[in-house]
């Protein structure tokens, strides 16, 4: 099972989603609590390996903002989060990045629709850490997906379960507080999800 860890902003945190075995990590480069500027997500992205994948975030930005950003920081995935137009993704596949489109379950749930690589299917209320209605998705998504939205080490098993995605993302559920990561919390969900794969 793809792990995805969202919201980085602390070199101690980056560590220990690597050391606990995250397949990738997010640094959000959008209005958000867990907004770190491209700079310092490439000071960031500097110390993750090779084999983990290094996203950067984006909601709602215009394809030239996201393009300069992801030159600054380095990183080698983009995350377009909400109702961006085909279009922006063509517009930046010429970067090489891996693309990720992030949509709630109520848009196109086929991965690759848009050209992109990667899908992350979130809650209705994306970023508000509650858990919602996972299994309703279930058969819907195709491809390689990525469930998210109120997960924690506590509910991911049963997330798991109840969609069968091909991958998970968590941000808020590895917090003590808004942009606050706990490098306990990442590990107890990387083995949750272990366990439950």
């Amino acid at each position: 099972m793809y792990v995805k860890i969202c919201g980085l902003s602390e070199p101690a945190h980056v560590a220990a989603a690597v050391e606990a075995g995250a397949d990738a990590i997010g640094f959000v480069m959008t209005r958000s609590p867990r907004r770190v500027t491209p700079e310092r997500a490439a000071e960031l992205a500097s110390a993750v390996p090779g084999h983990v994948l290094t996203v950067g975030v984006f909601r709602g930005e215009d394809p030239e903002t996201v393009r300069a950003a992801a030159l600054t920081s380095g990183v080698r995935a983009i995350q377009l989060h909400g109702r961006h137009p085909h279009a922006d993704f063509l517009a930046l596949r010429d970067l090489g990045p891996t693309l990720v489109r992030a949509v709630d379950s109520e848009a196109d749930l086929r991965c690759g629709a848009y050209d992109e690589d990667l899908l992350l299917v979130d809650a209705p209320h994306a970023g508000s850490g509650q858990p919602w209605d996972w299994a309703a998705v279930r058969g819907r998504p195709s491809g390689r997906w990525l469930l998210a939205g109120g997960l924690s080490p506590d509910n991911v098993a049963e997330a798991i379960a109840a969609a069968d995605p091909w991958g998970v993302d968590v941000s808020s559920g590895v917090e003590t507080a808004p942009g606050v990561k706990d490098p306990a919390l990442i590990e107890a969900f990387l083995k949750a999800v272990r366990s439950a794969g």
